[in-house]
């Protein structure tokens, strides 16, 4: 190799070499620092990070500052002297602040998730969020028992179980969509509602009560139940199976509800008894009270069943004290089931035998006799 072309190739070496230290010194011109690049966090939290962005080169930088990798689902806010911020113009030996708040989602599973702050295309800063357990964002809304029957007089009372499974405290309003007609009431804690505030990861016990329109078919009904917040929400669907009507009238034939009996006899009266609901009857017994001594025994004591719109023919038999003076005496007969009872009120009017009157006629044809004697024997004297 002459001497000439060792000058030149010493030339271009230090000439390549300068070009490489420039740009070594360019690639090491901008730093992007923060005290803390992993951090370990529960779901639902906020991360807030304050970065540095440091200029050690002799020239100003304009600097594209973004985030990249940040999971999905996943909000972030970035600012620079309480501004958003998508650049960031240095001069040499200046140093900015940033301010990035991560917001991680309730919903999240467990583990490690990278992401990195950019300044330009050259430098950035590799940053990692550790959650430290799997995360949810959702309500739990149970029944212990959802399907009950009843009769349409019945109350139907449902048990349900309402959990926040969130990371936040909640206030769950309660709503249902019954059937019209049809009442519906929450209470908590002993307390009619109309919503409920429940701790994170707790539950509340939430007492359901529904009445049906007193004259509904028989069938069965359906009432979905929400409890909901702006931001989770939980149904149960509860059904009402509806066995009929009960409803039953206690009378006579005739309609009257008074009558006369002699002291210490029986009377006997015919009482009808009338299913008017849409259900049917069964084990209709009757009973009475009456006053002290009185007795009414029934023929039949028990009517095994009573279809809807039938009639069922009961006599009762009535028997007053023997030691009743005349008068109005009150006798009350029920019919009663284990759904429905009916109850009259029976007036009886208590009179004296005859024997007694034509007693009483003849003492006092006796006085009246006794008197005329002694008026004629002492009366001239």
């Amino acid at each position: 190799m002459s001497n000439i072309n060792l000058f030149r190739y010493l030339i271009f070496s230090i000439i390549g070499i300068l070009i490489i230290n420039n740009d070594i010194k360019a690639s090491d011109s901008i730093t992007i620092f923060t005290p803390f690049s992993k951090i370990s966090v529960p779901p639902g939290e906020s991360v807030d990070y304050n970065i540095d962005v440091i200029n050690n080169g002799n020239s100003p930088q304009n600097l594209d500052i973004s985030i990249s990798g940040m999971p999905k689902d996943w909000n972030y806010i970035l600012k620079s002297g309480g501004w958003n911020i998508q650049q960031l113009y240095l001069l040499p030996n200046e140093r900015r602040n940033l301010s990035l708040k991560v917001d991680i989602p309730l919903k999240v599973n467990k583990g490690n998730y990278r992401f990195r702050v950019n300044a330009g295309h050259k430098w950035s800063l590799p940053l990692t969020i550790n959650v430290s357990k799997a995360g949810t964002f959702k309500t739990e809304f149970n029944a212990e028992q959802s399907n009950m029957q009843g009769s349409s007089s019945s109350v139907f009372t449902y048990t349900a179980n309402l959990k926040n499974l969130t990371a936040d405290k909640q206030l769950y309003s309660l709503t249902a969509n019954a059937p019209m007609g049809w009442v519906v009431t929450f209470k908590a804690k002993y307390k009619q509602v109309t919503s409920v505030d429940i701790e994170p990861n707790a539950s509340e016990n939430i007492t359901i009560e529904i009445n049906p329109p007193d004259f509904i078919e028989a069938g069965t009904y359906k009432i979905p139940v929400r409890a909901a917040t702006s931001t989770t929400a939980a149904d149960i669907t509860l059904e009402a199976v509806i066995t009929g009507t009960y409803n039953m009238e206690l009378t006579t034939p005739s309609g009257l509800l008074s009558s006369s009996i002699t002291t210490g006899e029986e009377k006997r009266v015919e009482l009808v008894i009338k299913n008017t609901g849409s259900a049917e009857l069964t084990n209709i017994t009757l009973s009475f009270s009456a006053p002290v001594n009185w007795d009414v025994i029934f023929d039949p004591k028990k009517i095994d069943k009573l279809e809807a719109g039938k009639t069922a023919q009961v006599f009762a038999t009535i028997k007053s004290n023997k030691k009743s003076i005349p008068g109005d005496y009150m006798v009350n007969i029920e019919a009663r089931t284990n759904e429905i009872s009916s109850k009259i009120t029976f007036r009886m009017a208590v009179k004296t035998p005859m024997l007694w009157g034509w007693i009483g006629v003849l003492i006092i044809l006796i006085a009246l006799g006794s008197v005329y004697y002694l008026f004629r024997k002492y009366g001239r004297r």
